[in-house]
């Protein structure tokens, strides 16, 4: 297994992704997923298995539309439905496929097409028209995600529904060398990103700032897509809110990011934190804590282990200020990373506990942590990607994050340079105060940082 990222372009003088089998692969896989079931096909309107199947893609704003559909049978190439003039695009530059299965057609887009139209129940008749052909109607067909009212009109058709996610999600769980070395150059952009967002993080400027500057950075390396960019700073760090804001950076403050974007289809999901100007004690044990429990994870990953070894060594939703496992989901959590940025296997407390996976080589998949500092506001954020190797693991994600980094100015005296920043008063809630002060009385000492869930 070579694990090696390079430039975006492909040359003649190094090979680099072998894009070719990547494509016979890919389609190799899902067919032996099908044929592992007893479904006479499988019909797909998620774009990341139609992109698994044949290799097109149509552009990111077709995600959520749900409009473009393929239909895989056990021993054939696929035939895809796409949207408009892309069929006709493809019969010219996508070789791989012969020109007669690709072709026009469209779902009802979310609902934009009404049942008034007949869309649905046209969308029914091309797969019923397929599955006459090959004498296989009555049989099951196995569906990722679909409407109301294609499944309803699939159903009336004669055409019984079963599922295809999981045969599908499952096949794309072990990655090929070919995505492993995309989902490495996937992460090249993000490290960039960082360096630069490490050269611009400093007061005055705004969290949408910053994801504008790393936004321009990724797409300038190649990017096809930034999905989000989560900014995070200050006063919003703890709990974790996962959206950025216009919130302008101050002196002493805490910030994390977590990069999502993809190259050639193939995503990350990247966090770091920073300290800006410098850190406070309360910043600096907030990050050790969040980087052990990570390293700790991550010193577990080789084939045989399981999801569930993994979790238990992460704390207990009650032990970093959440009343549960759902309130605290995805704050100690680890997710396959591919064409969607979360596929198998997950590794959370609140289902991995029940039922564990095996990790085999060719996993790769995002293991990310957080612990909230005791000044009630501030909190750590790390992330790394990690490849199952034959014999341990390989860590592709190399932004440094080993210790936090201070971003932006340093604060220097007559005496030479801060030491560190002054603690922070915690964030207290309005009874706290109310019980600290007494009658107006100024209070002599701070009172504890309050509970997550007792916060005004």
């Amino acid at each position: 297994m070579k694990i090696q990222s390079f430039g975006a372009m492909s040359v003649d003088w190094e090979e680099r992704i072998n894009y070719d089998r990547l494509r016979k692969e890919r389609l190799t896989k899902g067919r032996e997923a099908l044929q592992k079931t007893d479904q006479a096909a499988f019909l797909c309107f998620d774009m990341n298995n139609i992109r698994y199947l044949t290799s097109t893609t149509i552009g990111e704003w077709a995600r959520d539309k749900l409009a473009r559909f393929c239909l895989l049978f056990r021993d054939e190439a696929p035939i895809l439905w796409d949207f408009g003039s892309a069929a006709a695009s493809h019969r010219l530059h996508a070789p791989w496929n012969t020109s007669d299965r690709w072709r026009a057609g469209v779902s009802v887009m979310r609902g934009a097409m009404t049942p008034e139209t007949g869309i649905a129940q046209d969308v029914a008749n091309k797969v019923r028209v397929e599955l006459e052909k090959r004498g296989l109607l009555g049989e099951p067909v196995g569906v990722d995600v679909i409407e109301a009212p294609v499944l309803f009109a699939l159903q009336a058709s004669g055409i019984p529904i079963a599922d295809a996610q999981q045969p599908l999600i499952t096949a794309r769980m072990i990655k090929t060398e070919d995505e492993i070395n995309l989902l490495n150059t996937s992460a090249m952009m993000v490290d960039a990103a960082y360096d630069l967002l490490y050269e611009n993080l400093r007061p005055g400027v705004r969290e949408n700032d910053l994801v504008a500057l790393a936004t321009a950075k990724l797409i300038e390396l190649g990017s096809d897509q930034v999905e989000g960019i989560n900014a995070i700073s200050g006063e919003r760090c703890s709990p974790h809110p996962h959206i950025y804001s216009d919130r302008v950076i101050r002196p002493g403050d805490q910030a994390y990011f977590d990069i999502l974007q993809a190259f050639q289809g193939y995503r990350t999901c990247y966090y770091r934190t920073f300290a800006v100007g410098n850190a406070t004690p309360a910043q600096r044990d907030a990050y050790k804590i969040c980087r052990d429990y990570l390293d700790a994870s991550i010193d577990l990953v080789k084939p045989g282990t399981t999801t569930r070894q993994i979790a238990e060594v992460w704390p207990k939703a009650q032990e970093f200020g959440f009343a549960n496992e759902e309130e605290a989901f995805a704050l100690q959590f680890g997710h396959g990373v591919g064409l969607s940025i979360w596929e198998k296997p997950v590794i959370s407390r609140l289902v991995s506990l029940k039922e564990e996976v095996a990790l085999e080589p060719g996993m790769v998949f995002a293991l990310e942590t957080f612990w909230p500092a005791r000044d009630g506001y501030s909190a750590a954020r790390i992330e790394e990607e990690v490849v199952v190797t034959p014999t341990g693991h390989q860590v592709i994600t190399r932004f440094p994050a080993e210790e936090l980094i201070v971003a932006g100015a340093r604060y220097y005296t007559t005496g030479g340079a801060m030491p560190g920043m002054p603690e922070i008063q915690p964030r207290w809630s309005l009874d706290a105060i109310a019980n600290a002060t007494g009658n107006g009385a100024t209070p002599t000492a701070a009172p504890d940082p309050v509970p997550l869930k007792d916060l005004v």
